[in-house]
């Protein structure tokens, strides 16, 4: 019977206690092994951001997100490992509900508040200016 290889994500926080270039060392362990027992789609590193809420007084963490696909046995693997391993401060593995392989990145999107004010402001720029209004009194 044939393996049903099913798409994961898998999103870790490394931690900066020991500087970048030590964080990026863990990235590309936890990279090559998903890359030598799974058929790697996409690779994201987000990088040094700033944490949603302190976790073991660090602010900051080094941020990866990984597409992958598995028959299912190799996740449960890597999120063991993640928790072992002390310098991953958070990680989390999903299945997807859908094929990540067919799926295309999208271009990254315009900042949607920005965008229409950059639009509208020739426009206001071209209408003509109003007239103030003037008083008239009648005298009778």
């Amino acid at each position: 019977m044939e393996k049903v290889n099913n798409s994961y994500e898998s999103m870790f926080v490394v931690s900066l206690a020991n500087g970048e270039e030590a964080a990026k060392v863990t990235v590309n362990k936890f990279t090559g092994l998903i890359a030598a027992n799974a058929e790697v789609i996409r690779i994201d590193e987000w990088g040094k951001r700033r944490l949603a809420y302190p976790i073991e007084d660090m602010n900051e963490g080094y941020y990866t997100v990984v597409t992958f696909k598995n028959d299912g046995e190799f996740p449960t693997e890597l999120q063991r490992l993640m928790n072992i391993d002390e310098t991953v401060i958070r990680s989390m593995t999903i299945k997807l509900e859908y094929d990540a392989a067919k799926v295309t990145v999208a271009a990254p999107a315009v900042d949607e508040e920005t965008a229409p004010a950059e639009e509208a402001a020739p426009a206001e720029e071209a209408a003509p200016a109003e007239k103030p209004a003037t008083e008239t009194t009648e005298e009778a």
